[in-house]
C-alpha cells in the first residue's frame, strides 16, 4: 500500500475512532436507558452519517498527495521534513475532531442536543461564547491534553515514508477524483430525516454526526415556512386566523388581515409597569411546583402574596424567543426569532402600544446589547435601551461580572436611576428588564446566598435572592405603591427530551405582584407566553390597536386555551389534550398534548386541529414577512 494510502487510512481511522467513541459516550452520558434495537440504530445509522462527512477530510490529503513532487519523496532529507510536516497536519485533523468532539459534550450538557440552530447562532456571537467558555471551564487545561494526545498518537502512528516508487500521477489524481466525487455523493444519499426516524429524540440526536448536524443547522438557519411547511389558500387562512383570534372586545377595522381594536373592559388603571424577565428559569426551579432544593424563597414568597400562573408554557428554548413572545405576541416563526431577523423595527409591540397610551417604555439589560441584536431590536421599536454601557456612565458600582453582564443586583440598580427619573418628571412608566445572572460560568457576588460558587442551582437561588432584594428596595420608593411587578421566565433550563417537544420542558412560572391592588392567588388556566402582552393591557384598561396573536386570558372564553411550543424546526401546536407537530416537509403528526380540565371543549377531528395550527403559524410567518405586523399598516393587509 502507498504511503499516500496510508495516510488516507490514517485520517480516516482518527476520524471514525473520535466519531464513534463521542456517539457512544453521548449515549451514556445522556443517562437514558436505551434498548439494543436503540443502540443497532442509532450506532449504524450514525456510521452512514460518518462515512457522508469522512469525504470533506480526505480531499485534502488526497489532492496534496496528488500535486506533491516526486523528488520530495526520491529525495531522503527532503522526505524526512516532508514526513515531519505532514505528521504535524495529521495531528492537527485529529485535533480537530477531538476539539469537536469535546464541544459536543459541552454543547450536550448545556441543551441536552447535538450541535444545531443554537450552536451555529452562538458563532455570530464569539465575544460573549469564548468568553463565556473560558470562564467556565479549563481551558487552557483541556486544549494542552488535547494537544498533548494528537502530537503523541501522530508521532507513534504517522505512515512514514518510504523510497517506495510512487504511483503514477493518473493513479493519484484518480484518487483525488474518487474522494471529490465521494463527497456530494454521500452529502446527496443521507439527510437528517434518516436520523429522524425513531420517535425517541435521544435516539435521532445520537444517530447523526457532529459536523453533519452543524452543517444541517447552518443551512437551514431560515426556514421559509410557505416552502418547507403545509399551508391554507389565501381565503381559508383569512378566516380560519380571524376566527382563532375573535374574542370579547375584539372589532376587526377590515373584511381580511388581524388587524383589531381591542375596547377595554375597565377604565384604564393608570400605573407603572415592571417586567422582570428571568434568564432560564424552568418553573421546577421553585418550591410552588414541588422543587424541595429550597433554591426560590424569594419568589415563593411573591407567589403567596401575588398572583401565580402555573400553567404558562414558553414558546422556545432560546432568550430572543421569550423576548419576541413578550414583546410582539406571535406563535415562534421557523428559523430566526423575530428579534434577530431584518426589517423588524416599527412593529406592534407591548412597549410600543404602553407608549401610544402614555407610559415611557424601557428596555434594560445586564450586558451589552448587541448580544442577539437586542438593542437593535428594542429601540428600533419605541423603547429606550438601557444596558452594560450605561452602568459606567451612572459611575455605579458593580459587585461581579461575567461575559453575559452585570451581577441581577446592580442590573436592578441600573433600572432604578431609570425608574426614579420617569417618577420625578411625573411620568408612568413601563420597564422590562434582562435578568443575566442565570448563566454558565454561574458565578455571583459573594455573601449572598449559602450555596458555592458554579453550580447551575446556586446561582438560581442568588438570582431569586436579587429579584427579593430589588422588591424590598423597590417597597421603599415612592412609587411602589402604584406599580405592577410581572415577573416571568424567559424560557425552561432545558427543554430536550425523549420526545421532539417534551411539554413539560417548556413550563415556565409567571408572578404578576402589586400589593393593594392585584389580590393574591392561583392562574392555572392554560396559557402561552404570546398571552402575557394581551393580558396585561386588559388588566390595565388600555384601548389599542392589536396585532397580537395572544389572547387577554382574564377575558377569553373557557375551551379556547393553547399553547405553542417550538424549537428552531419543529412547530408544535396544544390544545384540549392533543397536539400537533409541523416540521419541515413532512406531514402533520398529531399525537397526546397536556392533560385539559379547563371548561368545555368541542369535539374537533384531526383536520380541524391541524387547520388551526397551521393558520396560527402560517399567519405568524406570512403577516411578519410582508410587513404586515408594523405600526404603519392599516387596512385589508393589516
Amino acid at each position: 500500500m502507498t504511503r499516500g494510502s496510508r495516510r488516507l487510512l490514517w485520517v480516516a481511522a482518527g476520524f471514525f475512532v473520535v466519531s464513534i467513541s463521542t456517539r457512544i459516550g453521548l449515549a451514556i452520558y445522556s443517562g437514558e436507558s436505551f434498548s439494543l434495537a436503540e443502540w443497532a440504530s442509532f450506532m449504524s445509522v450514525g456510521i452512514i452519517f460518518d462515512l457522508a462527512v469522512l469525504p470533506f477530510f480526505l480531499l485534502p490529503w488526497a489532492l496534496y498527495d496528488a500535486i506533491l513532487p516526486s523528488f520530495v519523496t526520491n529525495h531522503e532529507t527532503l522526505n524526512r521534513w516532508e514526513t515531519a510536516w505532514a505528521a504535524l497536519w495529521g495531528a492537527a485533523f485529529l485535533t480537530l475532531f477531538v476539539v469537536t468532539s469535546v464541544s459536543e459534550f459541552v454543547f450536550w450538557a448545556e441543551f441536552n442536543n447535538r450541535f444545531d440552530f443554537i450552536a451555529v447562532d452562538y458563532l455570530v456571537y464569539t465575544h460573549e461564547v469564548i468568553n463565556n467558555i473560558w470562564e467556565s471551564y479549563p481551558i487552557i487545561l483541556w486544549v494542552s491534553g488535547v494537544l498533548v494526545f494528537s502530537i503523541f498518537a501522530s508521532w507513534i502512528s504517522w505512515p512514514r515514508g518510504t523510497h517506495q516508487p510512487r504511483p503514477r500521477w493518473l493513479v493519484r489524481w484518480s484518487r483525488a477524483a474518487m474522494v471529490a466525487v465521494a463527497l456530494p455523493v454521500g452529502m446527496g444519499l443521507v439527510d437528517q430525516e434518516m436520523a429522524e426516524s425513531s420517535p425517541n429524540s435521544f435516539v435521532q440526536q445520537l444517530s447523526t454526526n457532529g459536523f453533519f448536524a452543524f452543517g444541517h443547522a447552518f443551512w437551514n438557519n431560515e426556514l421559509d415556512y410557505d416552502k418547507y411547511y403545509p399551508g391554507l389558500g389565501a381565503e381559508k387562512l383569512n378566516g380560519q386566523i380571524r376566527t382563532l383570534l375573535d374574542q370579547p372586545g375584539t372589532t376587526f377595522t377590515s373584511s381580511e388581515g388581524i388587524n383589531r381594536v381591542i375596547s377595554p373592559r375597565r377604565p384604564q388603571r393608570d400605573v407603572n409597569v415592571v417586567l422582570i424577565s428571568i434568564e432560564s428559569f424552568s418553573a421546577s426551579y421553585m418550591g410552588k411546583f414541588g422543587n424541595t432544593q429550597n433554591i426560590s424563597p424569594e419568589l415563593d414568597k411573591l407567589a403567596d402574596q401575588g398572583l401565580l400562573f402555573t400553567n404558562l408554557y414558553a414558546t422556545g428554548t432560546r432568550t430572543v424567543r421569550g423576548l419576541e413572545a413578550l414583546s410582539v405576541g406571535t406563535p415562534p416563526t421557523p428559523g430566526q426569532s423575530i428579534v434577530r431577523r431584518p426589517n423588524n423595527d416599527n412593529l406592534k409591540t407591548l412597549g410600543g402600544e404602553l407608549k401610544s397610551a402614555g407610559w415611557a417604555p424601557y428596555w434594560i439589560y445586564g450586558g451589552y446589547g448587541f448580544f442577539d441584536n437586542m438593542n437593535a431590536y428594542f429601540g428600533g421599536n419605541g423603547y429606550n435601551v438601557v444596558d452594560r454601557t450605561d452602568i459606567d456612565e451612572e459611575g455605579l458600582p458593580i459587585h461581579h461580572e461575567t461575559v453575559w453582564g452585570v451581577a441581577d443586583e446592580d442590573l436592578f440598580s441600573l433600572a432604578f436611576t431609570r425608574l426614579d427619573r420617569e417618577y420625578e418628571a411625573g411620568n408612568r412608566f413601563f420597564a422590562q428588564i434582562m435578568t443575566t445572572s442565570n448563566h454558565r460560568p454561574y458565578t455571583f457576588p459573594e455573601d449572598r446566598i449559602d450555596m458555592p460558587q458554579k453550580k447551575r442551582e446556586s446561582v438560581v437561588k442568588y438570582t431569586d435572592w436579587a429579584i427579593g432584594d430589588f422588591i424590598r428596595r423597590s417597597a421603599e420608593k415612592p412609587w411602589f405603591d402604584n406599580t405592577v411587578f410581572v415577573i416571568v421566565s424567559d424560557h425552561t433550563a432545558k427543554a430536550a427530551g425523549k420526545t421532539d417537544l417534551p411539554p413539560s420542558r417548556y413550563l415556565i412560572p409567571m408572578i404578576w405582584y402589586a400589593p393593594g391592588m392585584i389580590e393574591p392567588g392561583i392562574m392555572d388556566r392554560l396559557m402561552s407566553q404570546i398571552d402575557m402582552a394581551p393580558t396585561l393591557l386588559g388588566w390595565l384598561g388600555v384601548e389599542y390597536q392589536s396585532r397580537f396573536f395572544g389572547y387577554d386570558m382574564f377575558n377569553l372564553e373557557p375551551g379556547r386555551e393553547r399553547v405553542f411550543i417550538s424549537t428552531y424546526q419543529k412547530l408544535g401546536y396544544l390544545k384540549g389534550g392533543r397536539s400537533v407537530v409541523l416540521d419541515v416537509n413532512k406531514e402533520p403528526v398529531i399525537g397526546e398534548g397536556l392533560p385539559y380540565t379547563q371548561g368545555s371543549l368541542p369535539a374537533q377531528s384531526d383536520q380541524e386541529l391541524i387547520d388551526e395550527a397551521i393558520a396560527w403559524y402560517q399567519s405568524a410567518s406570512r403577516y411578519f414577512r410582508l410587513g404586515l405586523l408594523k405600526e404603519d399598516t392599516v387596512g385589508a393587509g393589516g
